[in-house]
Protein backbone atom coordinates (compact mmCIF):
# COMPACT_ATOMS: atom_id res chain seq x y z
CA UNK A 1 0.00 0.00 0.00
CA UNK A 2 1.52 2.98 -1.00
CA UNK A 3 -0.98 5.33 1.15
CA UNK A 4 -4.21 5.68 2.76
CA UNK A 5 -6.40 8.59 3.63
CA UNK A 6 -7.66 9.51 7.45
CA UNK A 7 -10.87 10.42 8.54
CA UNK A 8 -10.54 14.72 9.67
CA UNK A 9 -12.98 16.99 10.02
CA UNK A 10 -12.01 20.02 7.62
CA UNK A 11 -9.37 18.85 5.70
CA UNK A 12 -7.99 15.73 3.97
CA UNK A 13 -5.45 13.49 5.71
CA UNK A 14 -3.18 10.81 4.66
CA UNK A 15 -0.53 8.59 5.25
CA UNK A 16 1.86 7.44 2.65
CA UNK A 17 4.67 4.51 3.40
CA UNK A 18 7.66 3.95 1.30
CA UNK A 19 10.89 1.74 2.12
CA UNK A 20 12.79 4.07 1.99
CA UNK A 21 12.62 8.16 2.66
CA UNK A 22 12.57 8.75 -1.10
CA UNK A 23 9.38 6.09 -1.99
CA UNK A 24 7.52 8.29 1.05
CA UNK A 25 8.02 11.50 -0.47
CA UNK A 26 6.94 10.25 -4.01
CA UNK A 27 3.99 8.87 -2.39
CA UNK A 28 3.15 11.74 -0.36
CA UNK A 29 2.99 13.52 -3.69
CA UNK A 30 0.80 10.60 -5.13
CA UNK A 31 -1.13 10.64 -1.88
CA UNK A 32 -2.21 14.98 -2.38
CA UNK A 33 -2.67 14.33 -5.86
CA UNK A 34 -5.02 11.41 -5.52
CA UNK A 35 -7.21 13.83 -3.36
CA UNK A 36 -7.82 16.19 -6.99
CA UNK A 37 -8.56 12.97 -9.03
CA UNK A 38 -6.75 9.76 -10.27
CA UNK A 39 -3.20 10.16 -11.19
CA UNK A 40 -3.05 7.26 -12.92
CA UNK A 41 -5.02 9.20 -15.86
CA UNK A 42 -2.94 11.66 -16.17
CA UNK A 43 -0.59 11.18 -18.82
CA UNK A 44 2.54 12.54 -18.39
CA UNK A 45 3.38 14.69 -21.48
CA UNK A 46 5.34 17.23 -19.31
CA UNK A 47 8.07 17.22 -17.43
CA UNK A 48 9.22 19.75 -14.84
CA UNK A 49 12.66 19.53 -12.73
CA UNK A 50 12.33 20.89 -9.26
CA UNK A 51 14.43 21.23 -6.43
CA UNK A 52 13.79 22.58 -2.67
CA UNK A 53 16.01 22.35 0.37
CA UNK A 54 15.30 22.72 4.25
CA UNK A 55 16.88 21.89 7.48
CA UNK A 56 14.46 18.69 8.22
CA UNK A 57 12.68 15.91 6.44
CA UNK A 58 9.26 17.49 7.66
CA UNK A 59 10.34 20.49 6.52
CA UNK A 60 11.66 18.87 3.40
CA UNK A 61 8.55 16.82 2.82
CA UNK A 62 6.22 20.20 3.58
CA UNK A 63 8.52 22.73 0.80
CA UNK A 64 8.53 19.76 -1.74
CA UNK A 65 4.68 19.63 -1.72
CA UNK A 66 4.58 23.16 -1.54
CA UNK A 67 6.42 23.14 -4.47
CA UNK A 68 4.19 20.47 -6.13
CA UNK A 69 0.89 22.80 -4.75
CA UNK A 70 2.90 25.59 -6.68
CA UNK A 71 3.25 24.23 -9.78
CA UNK A 72 -0.12 22.61 -9.88
CA UNK A 73 -1.75 26.69 -9.65
CA UNK A 74 0.69 28.52 -11.69
CA UNK A 75 1.70 26.25 -14.60
CA UNK A 76 -1.94 24.63 -14.24
CA UNK A 77 -0.61 21.14 -14.40
CA UNK A 78 -2.28 17.85 -12.79
CA UNK A 79 0.58 15.96 -11.41
CA UNK A 80 1.03 12.06 -12.73
CA UNK A 81 4.19 11.19 -10.79
CA UNK A 82 7.33 12.34 -9.49
CA UNK A 83 10.38 10.55 -10.68
CA UNK A 84 14.28 10.24 -10.13
CA UNK A 85 13.81 11.82 -6.47
CA UNK A 86 17.26 12.11 -4.71
CA UNK A 87 17.50 13.48 -1.32
CA UNK A 88 20.99 14.73 0.21
CA UNK A 89 21.71 16.82 3.05
CA UNK A 90 17.75 17.66 2.90
CA UNK A 91 17.96 18.63 -0.70
CA UNK A 92 15.44 17.27 -2.87
CA UNK A 93 15.80 17.23 -6.53
CA UNK A 94 13.46 15.01 -8.81
CA UNK A 95 11.29 15.47 -12.30
CA UNK A 96 7.69 15.96 -12.18
CA UNK A 97 5.76 14.52 -14.73
CA UNK A 98 2.68 16.17 -15.87
CA UNK A 99 0.13 17.15 -18.25
CA UNK A 100 -1.94 20.20 -18.63
CA UNK A 101 -4.90 20.65 -16.25
CA UNK A 102 -7.42 21.27 -19.35
CA UNK A 103 -6.94 17.90 -19.55
CA UNK A 104 -8.61 16.77 -16.45
CA UNK A 105 -11.94 17.32 -13.83
CA UNK A 106 -10.89 17.46 -10.79
CA UNK A 107 -13.01 16.74 -8.37
CA UNK A 108 -11.43 18.32 -5.25
CA UNK A 109 -8.92 21.90 -4.70
CA UNK A 110 -5.97 21.78 -2.19
CA UNK A 111 -5.48 25.59 -0.52
CA UNK A 112 -2.49 24.54 0.94
CA UNK A 113 -0.45 22.30 2.74
CA UNK A 114 -0.03 22.28 6.49
CA UNK A 115 2.29 21.12 9.36
CA UNK A 116 -0.63 20.29 11.58
CA UNK A 117 0.35 16.57 12.55
CA UNK A 118 3.14 16.46 9.99
CA UNK A 119 5.27 13.33 11.21
CA UNK A 120 7.73 11.42 9.36
CA UNK A 121 9.32 8.40 11.40
CA UNK A 122 10.74 5.30 10.51
CA UNK A 123 9.03 2.26 10.91
CA UNK A 124 9.96 -1.85 10.55
CA UNK A 125 9.30 -1.62 6.58
CA UNK A 126 10.80 1.47 6.12
CA UNK A 127 9.12 4.80 6.64
CA UNK A 128 5.70 6.56 6.95
CA UNK A 129 4.35 10.14 6.53
CA UNK A 130 1.11 12.12 7.85
CA UNK A 131 0.54 14.80 6.43
CA UNK A 132 -2.99 16.93 6.50
CA UNK A 133 -4.03 19.63 3.53
CA UNK A 134 -6.30 22.23 3.34
CA UNK A 135 -9.03 21.38 0.91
Amino acid sequence: MKFKYLPHTSEAKFVAYGSNIVGVFRNSALAMFNILGDTTKVKPKKKINIKVTAKNYESLLYDFLDELLFLHDTKRIFVHDVKDIKIKDFELTGTVECDSLKNYDLKSEIKAITYNGMTIKKTPKGYEATVVVDI
